[in-house]
This record gives structure tokens, C-alpha cells and sequence, in this order.
């Protein structure tokens, strides 16, 4: 079962409650990437920007009150993140949790 893990606050992501997910899915305009978790190495940030690292992908989030996002990656639930229409980022302006911009880009071998 997928929910608003807070149904209190509105916010633009969606976690499972009956057991960890094995993979996350970024829902971008153009794209869709699905991550699984197991390639998941850390996330940080603070309310208005997070940073999310796996082996293959880095995933960078630009909004308010993404500390929530922090606290439901850290148990590793999140089922999707959808990047919003660029019609949506004005109206949601009074939501107090908001995604503004959601990056996804392939990590580039060091060898």
C-alpha cells in the first residue's frame, strides 16, 4: 500500500507503509528512471535542497521543506518523486512541502 506518509501535510511523494520498496521511481517530464535501492549510497540536504546519491545516478531535488524527504529516504520507502509541470510550481507557492525541480543525471566512470 502506497500513501502520503502524512496526512496532515500535503506532500508531493509517495512512501510504502507495509514494507521497504526495492526501488524508487523518478518521474521526470521527458523521463522516467527507476533506481533500485540496494544501489542507493546517501542523501543530504537541508529543507530547500537534497542530494541523492546511488552507484549509477545522482538525483538533486530543489523545493521547501524537503527535511521530510530526508527522514522517509532514510528508511528507504519512498516509492516515487514526480517532477512537477512548470504550471504546478506556481500554484503549489503556499504549500509548505514542494518539489520546484527534480535533476536526475547518469554518474560518469573515474577511471
Amino acid at each position: 500500500m502506497v500513501i502520503n506518509p502524512d496526512p496532515q501535510v500535503d506532500v508531493p511523494w509517495t512512501i510504502s507503509t507495509e514494507q521497504r520498496m526495492p526501488g524508487i521511481q523518478f518521474v521526470l517530464l521527458q523521463r522516467t528512471f527507476v533506481l533500485p535501492w540496494n544501489r542507493f549510497l546517501y542523501a543530504e540536504g537541508d529543507p530547500s535542497e537534497v542530494y541523492i546519491a546511488f552507484t549509477t545516478h545522482d538525483v538533486n531535488v530543489k523545493g521547501c521543506g524537503l527535511d521530510r524527504l530526508l527522514a522517509d529516504l532514510a528508511v528507504q520507502r519512498v516509492a516515487t518523486l514526480v517532477e512537477p509541470a512548470r504550471t504546478e510550481r506556481f500554484q503549489s507557492a503556499a504549500d509548505a512541502v514542494r518539489i520546484i525541480e527534480l535533476n536526475v543525471s547518469i554518474v560518469e566512470n573515474q577511471e
